[in-house]
């Protein structure tokens, strides 16, 4: 099935990003009322339609589509799901908010490094939202679903636009990119490895790290990632998440220059935590596994590097 249902009224969609336990986002019901948290790409719009349609619940219902930052797994869609949730207000940061009315610099950067052909098997479709549905969050804003209450915090570190969403019922964050990702793969039966999203452009690893220690301070139980699913929350995940920051920098500056050597270095790296797992499946196989993150997070961390050598 392309979703999984929770507790406290929140289920988790596939985003149909990549491969399947990639990206995910959410719906969250409380009442007669609605939210999806994140989008997914214009890909993922079908399984919430079918979702909907399962539950009997019309889109008229939906009351707030709310992304954690722009990057377009996280936001690509948001457009194809304003454009049929006639009652959906979007709920972005400020920073944020020209991307989703205009979205063109983000599909030009984006083919840029993509190229049309694979932009668009990945994202499909990239369509602005109407301004006039736009709500700009202020760090500290909240709204009410159904009486539920959602607060916004600015969280710096991954992006300068990225926002985490805490839901006191649930005592958990919908914490997009700032509690780094754990794939599926990544859930032992000693303990759930977690690595950090240091994607282009904008790492910045001191407001990551106490972007981490905010969210910690809301004493929260649970993380809902967008890569990938519900992830317990615990101290120890939090420190794992900072050390890694740390190490990276360190690799990034003393390390060479070179991107593919630079990635090596932080595969290198990985693979000696997940020693510390109850893993399965030989060195090879894990390398494969994080190739596609150990090679974005090299990225941004050259451009760290560059940014703050100057």
């Amino acid at each position: 099935m392309a979703y999984t249902s929770l507790d406290f009224g929140i289920t988790c969609i596939d985003a149909d990003y990549v491969s399947p336990g990639m990206a995910c986002f959410y719906l969250l019901e409380e009442g007669d009322e609605c939210a999806v948290l994140e989008t997914g790409t214009s890909h993922s719009a079908s399984a919430l339609w079918d979702l909907l349609q399962t539950r009997n619940i019309a889109r008229e219902q939906v009351r707030y589509v709310i992304p954690t930052h722009v990057h377009l797994d996280h936001a690509g869609g948001a457009g194809a799901l304003m454009a049929a949730l006639p009652n959906a207000q979007l709920l972005i940061h400020p920073r944020g908010a020209r991307h989703m009315a205009d979205p063109e610099r983000l599909v030009s950067a984006s083919k840029a490094v993509y190229g049309d052909e694979l932009f668009h098997t990945l994202y499909g479709d990239v369509v602005a939202v109407d301004k006039a549905r736009i709500r700009e969050m202020q760090d500290g804003d909240s709204v009410a679903l159904s009486g539920r209450q959602l607060e916004f915090r600015h969280t710096r570190g991954h992006a300068e636009h990225h926002q985490c969403i805490w839901d006191a019922t649930s005592r958990g964050w919908f914490s997009g990119d700032m509690f780094g990702v754990s794939y599926p793969w990544c859930r032992f039966p000693n303990g759930d490895f977690v690595l950090p999203s240091t994607t282009p452009s904008q790492f910045d690893p001191a407001a990551f790290i106490a972007s981490l220690k905010l969210l910690g301070s809301y004493a929260p139980q649970r993380m809902y990632l967008t890569h990938y699913g519900e992830l317990a929350y615990s101290e120890d995940k939090a420190q794992l998440l900072a050390r890694q920051i740390e190490a990276y920098c360190e690799l990034a500056t003393t390390g060479s220059p070179d991107p593919v050597q630079l990635q090596q270095l932080l595969s290198d790296y990985s693979l000696d935590l997940l020693k510390g797992f109850d893993t399965q499946g030989s060195a090879t196989e894990q390398r494969n596994r994080i190739s596609f993150d150990m090679q974005l997070n090299a990225q941004g961390l050259q451009i760290w590097r560059q940014r703050t050598a100057h």
